[in-house]
C-alpha cells in the first residue's frame, strides 16, 4: 500500500491562498488505513477548514482515488457541490491526486505527502520493503529486497561497515545482507552469492510505467 501523511497546516494555508471555497476529495483505500485521508481525516479537515474561514461545499471519500474512471464518476455524483467549489482538496496519494486533476478543471490542491510503498507490519506501522525497480531478484535473495532493505542498496552482500549483525547506518536495524546470508543458510541454498551480481540496471524502470494485463 502507498503510505502517506497529511502535508502540515501551515503549507496547506499557503497552497489554498485565495481560495475560500473547497471540496474535500479523500481516498477509502490507503489513505485511510494511514489515518491520513479517511473518513474521520476528511471530517477533521473539514472543521479545520471552516476555523479558518473557509467554507466547504462538499466531500466524497473515493473507493480508490487512485482508479481514474472512478474518480470521475464520484466527482459527476457530486457535480453541484465540485461546481460550487474555487478548488478540490484532496487527501490522497499522488495517484490519486492525479486521477482528480484528470477529472476536473478545478484547481485540485494535495493534502498528503506520498511516502513509500509499504508493508503493514501492525496497524499504525509499516514499513518500506519494495522500491518498485522493475528487475526483482527477490528469488535469489530468499525473498529479502537489498535494494531496499540495505541502506546502500548493495547486491553483492554486506560493506564494510557491517558489525554485528547491524547496519553501518542505522545500528537499530539488523544487516539486509546477513538476513539473506541467515534465510539461505536455513534453507540450504547459496542463491545470490552463487554468482556476482551486475549493477543495477535502472534503465528497466520505464517513466512513466505503463502496463497491460492482456
Amino acid at each position: 500500500m502507498i503510505i502517506s501523511e497529511q502535508k502540515s497546516k501551515e503549507e496547506i494555508l499557503r497552497d489554498l491562498d485565495g481560495k475560500t471555497r473547497l471540496f474535500l476529495v479523500g481516498c477509502a483505500a490507503c489513505a485511510t488505513a494511514c489515518k491520513a485521508g479517511g473518513e474521520e481525516e476528511i471530517f477533521q479537515m473539514q472543521e479545520w477548514l471552516l476555523s479558518e474561514g473557509r467554507e466547504v461545499t462538499g466531500s466524497v471519500v473515493i473507493d480508490e482515488a487512485c482508479h481514474i474512471m472512478r474518480a470521475g464518476r464520484d466527482l459527476r455524483q457530486h457535480r453541484d457541490q465540485v461546481g460550487e467549489a474555487e478548488a478540490l482538496l484532496v487527501l490522497a496519494c499522488g495517484a490519486g491526486i492525479q486521477s482528480i486533476s484528470a477529472s476536473t478543471d478545478h484547481r485540485v490542491i494535495g493534502g498528503l505527502n506520498s511516502l513509500f510503498l509499504g508493508n503493514i507490519r501492525r496497524f499504525g506501522q509499516y514499513e518500506e520493503k519494495c522500491s518498485l525497480c522493475g528487475d526483482c531478484i527477490l528469488n535469489e535473495t530468499a525473498g529479502i529486497c537489498p535494494v531496499t532493505n540495505c541502506a546502500k542498496g548493495l547486491l553483492n552482500g554486506p560493506c564494510g561497515g557491517m558489525e554485528e549483525g547491524r547496519c553501518e547506518a542505522d545500528r537499530e536495524l539488523d544487516c539486509a545482507w546477513r538476513l539473506i546470508f541467515e534465510r539461505l543458510k536455513k534453507q540450504g541454498r547459496k542463491g545470490v552469492f552463487r554468482r556476482p551480481v551486475p549493477a543495477k540496471n535502472w534503465g528497466k524502470v520505464r517513466k512513466p510505467g505503463r502496463h497491460r494485463i492482456r
